[in-house]
C-alpha cells in the first residue's frame, strides 16, 4: 500500500471516529438543542459564542486528535458564561468615572491602616487636598501623615485625662480679669467675660449675670435696615418708663400723673388710648387721659403701697418680648444683624423675620430648654472656649469638651461642685473630701454606705496606689509547684 492511500485511510478512520464521538456527546449531556456544528446553532446563541467557535477548525485540522477531549464541547459553553458576566461587571465601570478622585483616593489608602478616622476629619481632609495642587503620591503621603497625628494625639491607657484637664482649665483661669467688657464697641450694652463668665459656665448658672442674644434676619429682612428695624419694633421690650417723661404722685387729689412723651410714642407705634388700656389691665383705680398725660386714681392711700404701685406702673410691659430690654442694629458684612440686652429664646423662634436657623444665646439653661442637652453641651464648649480665646489663653478644646461632656452625661446639666458633678459621686470618701467633710460622712455612716476604692481620691486617702499609669495594671503571678 502507497504512502498516499496509507495517508487517506488514517484520515478516513479519524473522520469516522470524530463522528461517532458527536453522535455519543448529545447522549452524555443530554440536551437535545446541542449540536457538534456551530453553523446549526448560531440562530440560538448570542453573538460571542460564533466569535468562540472560531478556533474549532483548527482543532479539525488535526488528524490524530484523541476522540476522548472535550475542547470543542468546552469551547461552546465558555460563550454564554462570558456573555453572562460581562454585563455583571460593566455597571461598575460605569459608575466610577462620576466618582471624585480624591475622595476615592482617601478611601483607599485609609482602607489600609487599622483604626478608622472619624468621619469630621476624614470629610475636613478631603477638602483640604481638593483645594490643594498636590500630586497623587504626595496626597498619599498627607494622608498617611494625618493618620500618624490623629493616632499620636489620642489617650493611651491609664492616662490621668481628667486630672490634665483639669490643670489645663483651672491655672489660666488665675490669669483672667475680672472685669466686664463693653460689647462691640457699644457702651449701652455690657458683657461678662473673663474668670466671672466661666465661673458662670461651670457653676451652670440659671440666668447669667448679662444675657444677650444675636439673631440673624431672613432673606427679606437682612438686606434692609427698614426691615431690620419692623423686626425691632416686634422685639423690643417696651415698658411706660421708656415713653413717660415724668410719673408724679398728686397728695391733694390723691392720683398719678404719668406725662407722655408723644414723640418716643410715635416712634414705638403707640398711642395714649392705647397705654392707658394696658394701665387699666393693673385694675390699680379709675384711669383717665388729659392731653399728654394719663391719670391714675388709686383705691388706696397708703404710702408704702403708692410706692410699690408706682414701681408697677412704670415696669408696666406694652409691648415687644419680655425680657429683651434693648435691641441693636450692626451691619456685618452685606447684612444687618440684630444684638439684645436680655433673652429670650422660646419666644424669640416665634417672631417673624428671624432667621431661626441662626439664633444665638449665651443663656445656656434656655438652649438646653429649647433645643435639647446636646446643644447646651454645644452652648457649653462654645462659650468656656470663647471667654479663654479672648484672654489669649491657648487651651487645648478637648479639656473644654471633657469638662463640658462631664456636665451633661446625665441629660441634664449640673454644676462642677457639691451641688452637682462632685457631690454625686458613688464614692463616700470623695464628697467627703470636697466639701462639708462631717456631713457626708454622717450620712454615709447612718445608710451603711460601702466605699468600692475605685477613684482617685479615695485610694489617696487610704494609702493604695491609684488606678492610673501603671496604677491601672493589676498583675498576677502563678508559682509552679515544683520542687516547693
Amino acid at each position: 500500500m502507497s504512502p498516499k492511500e496509507t495517508k487517506d485511510l488514517g484520515a478516513e478512520e479519524g473522520s469516522a471516529v470524530e463522528s461517532k464521538a458527536a453522535e455519543e456527546q448529545p447522549k452524555k449531556r443530554s440536551r437535545p438543542s446541542a449540536r457538534p456544528k456551530p453553523k446549526e446553532s448560531t440562530e440560538a446563541q448570542p453573538v460571542a459564542e460564533e466569535a468562540a467557535d472560531e478556533p474549532q477548525p483548527k482543532q479539525d485540522a488535526k488528524p490524530k486528535a484523541h476522540p476522548k477531549r472535550k475542547k470543542p464541547e468546552a469551547a461552546k459553553e465558555a460563550p454564554p458564561q462570558a456573555a453572562e458576566e460581562a454585563p455583571k461587571a460593566a455597571p461598575p465601570e460605569e459608575a466610577q468615572p462620576g466618582a471624585d478622585p480624591i475622595s476615592l483616593l482617601v478611601d483607599e489608602t485609609l482602607k489600609q491602616v487599622s483604626r478608622p478616622l472619624p468621619e469630621m476629619l476624614v470629610n475636613q481632609l478631603k477638602e483640604k487636598l481638593r483645594a490643594s495642587q498636590l500630586s497623587e503620591d504626595q496626597m498619599k503621603e498627607v494622608i498617611k501623615e494625618t493618620y500618624k497625628a490623629y493616632v499620636r494625639a489620642l489617650v493611651e491607657p491609664g492616662e490621668a485625662a481628667g486630672t490634665v484637664a483639669a490643670q489645663s482649665v483651672g491655672e489660666p483661669g488665675t490669669q483672667m480679669t475680672l472685669r466686664t467688657f463693653h460689647y462691640a464697641g457699644v457702651r449701652e450694652l455690657n458683657v461678662t467675660l473673663g474668670l466671672p463668665r466661666l465661673i458662670e459656665i461651670v457653676d451652670a448658672r440659671r440666668l447669667p449675670s448679662t444675657p444677650t442674644m444675636t439673631l440673624y434676619l431672613d432673606e427679606e429682612h437682612k438686606g434692609s435696615l427698614e426691615k431690620a428695624k419692623e423686626v425691632v419694633a416686634r422685639i423690643e421690650r417696651i415698658a411706660v418708663e421708656n415713653i413717660a417723661k415724668s410719673i408724679e404722685y398728686d397728695m391733694v387729689n390723691a392720683c398719678f400723673i404719668v406725662e407722655v412723651d408723644t414723640e418716643i410714642a410715635e416712634d414705638k407705634a403707640l398711642d395714649l388710648d392705647f397705654i392707658a388700656k394696658a394701665i387699666e389691665k393693673l385694675k390699680f383705680g379709675k384711669v383717665t387721659t388729659e392731653g399728654n398725660s394719663i391719670i391714675i386714681s388709686p383705691e388706696t392711700t397708703a404710702m408704702d403701697k403708692i410706692k410699690r404701685l408706682r414701681e408697677r406702673i412704670l415696669d408696666l410691659r406694652l409691648k415687644g418680648i419680655k425680657g429683651i430690654k434693648r435691641v441693636l442694629i450692626q451691619k456685618e458684612g452685606d447684612e444687618y444683624v440684630l444684638h439684645t440686652d436680655g433673652s429670650n429664646l422660646s419666644q424669640i423662634l416665634t417672631i417673624k423675620g428671624i432667621d431661626v436657623h441662626r439664633v444665638y444665646t449665651n443663656n445656656i439653661s434656655e438652649i438646653a430648654e429649647e433645643l435639647g442637652i446636646e446643644a447646651a453641651r454645644n452652648a457649653i464648649i462654645r462659650e468656656a472656649f470663647q471667654v479663654l480665646d479672648q484672654q489669649g489663653l491657648d487651651v487645648d478644646v478637648r479639656h473644654v469638651v471633657l469638662v463640658a461632656d462631664l456636665m451633661t452625661s446625665t441629660g441634664r446639666i449640673r454644676q462642677i461642685g457639691r451641688h452637682g458633678v462632685s457631690g454625686e459621686k458613688s464614692s463616700v470618701l470623695a464628697r467627703a473630701a470636697f466639701e462639708v467633710t462631717v456631713k457626708h460622712l454622717l450620712d454615709a455612716a447612718s445608710h451603711g454606705e460601702e466605699d468600692a476604692l475605685e477613684g482617685v481620691t479615695e485610694n489617696v486617702i487610704v494609702g493604695q496606689p491609684i488606678p492610673l499609669g501603671t496604677g491601672i495594671v493589676e498583675l498576677f503571678m502563678r508559682f509552679s509547684s515544683e520542687g516547693a
